[in-house]
């Protein structure tokens, strides 16, 4: 199943164009990446997605159908600009916004004060938004988002002015999600968290996607081939290999010509190389985002 799909998306601001013909699509139950510089047409993408705004040419599917109304209760958005009301009380944001997505008030003022639970914020829920630090505020925003169990989030920087102990504890969140088969889509810069949080990605540069495909799929195909070593004492030179970077005892050491691990290794421990480790190189998602847009470009 797929939860939302983009066809041939085009997208243009005055002379300025946008998105060229996206075709994207962001299956259901897993965690996908969009990645993509800033001004790479991410947000507009989003938007379009959410219908707030309408592309020129394409189409977008939500749930398998054109997007009606009561499909976009099911989306839970996270814009990474700030948009909830700084002088009401948090409870009263929670219980608002609930009822917004077809809760009752006593229903949605019940799951706003769990979820203040969830993100370890239940002594500001009569506290005002403006009297709340950036992350305080980052994480009612996303109790915002996630309260009414959206079939969809899409989460825009969630990470944004989160120390690494509540970076790990919307990780979870988000975590959570794919484990009871809910679609989350992550845009975010933090690279590192793209690769312990997605299943997919996808990546836009300069209006168009440049990048699709499963997360492990994609970090094997940018992949060089080398190999990471740990062992004890100085590698001895073989045929077919370069060393490329050494570090204490680990030692990185390219494959020429085709040459395979399994040869390679054997050649150094034929060489007398003490080696306790040995693990091929994958490339990462920063070196992977990084390489991308300077060939695009």
């Amino acid at each position: 199943m797929v939860a939302l799909a983009f066809d041939g998306v085009e997208k243009s601001f005055g002379e300025t164009r946008c998105l060229h013909a996206v075709s994207l699509d962001i299956p259901e139950g897993l965690v996908t990446g969009l990645l993509g510089p800033n001004g790479a047409g991410k947000t507009t993408l989003i938007r379009i997605g959410m219908d707030i705004i309408r592309p020129d040419a394409g189409s977008v599917r939500l749930f398998g159908s054109a997007i009606a109304r009561e499909q976009l209760d099911r989306i839970g958005y996270l814009p990474e600009e700030r948009g909830l009301y700084r002088k009401v009380p948090v409870i009263e944001v929670l219980t608002y916004f609930g009822e917004l997505k077809g809760l009752t008030r006593a229903d949605a003022r019940r799951r706003g004060l769990d979820w203040l639970e969830r993100v370890g914020l239940p002594a500001v829920a009569k506290q005002r938004l403006d009297a709340l630090s950036k992350g305080m505020s980052q994480k009612v925003q996303l109790a915002v988002t996630l309260m009414t169990e959206p079939r969809l989030a899409i989460l825009d920087e969630p990470f944004s002015g989160l120390d690494p102990v509540n970076i790990d504890l919307v990780k979870g969140l988000i975590q959570a999600r794919r484990e009871a088969g809910l679609t989350t889509v992550l845009s975010t810069h933090m690279m590192d968290q793209v690769e312990i949080l997605c299943d997919r990605v996808a990546m836009v540069h300069d209006g168009h996607l440049v990048l699709d495909g499963d997360l492990e799929e994609v970090r094997q195909r940018y992949s060089v081939p080398e190999l990471v070593l740990r062992g004890d004492g100085e590698l001895p030179a073989i045929e077919g290999t370069r060393v490329v970077a050494t570090k204490g005892d680990k030692t990185t050491l390219e494959l020429l010509d085709g040459l395979p691990p399994a040869e390679a290794l054997s050649r150094l421990v034929n060489a007398g190389a003490r080696v306790r480790s040995v693990d091929p190189h994958r490339a990462s998602m920063e070196e992977i985002f990084l390489r991308v847009v300077r060939e695009a470009a």
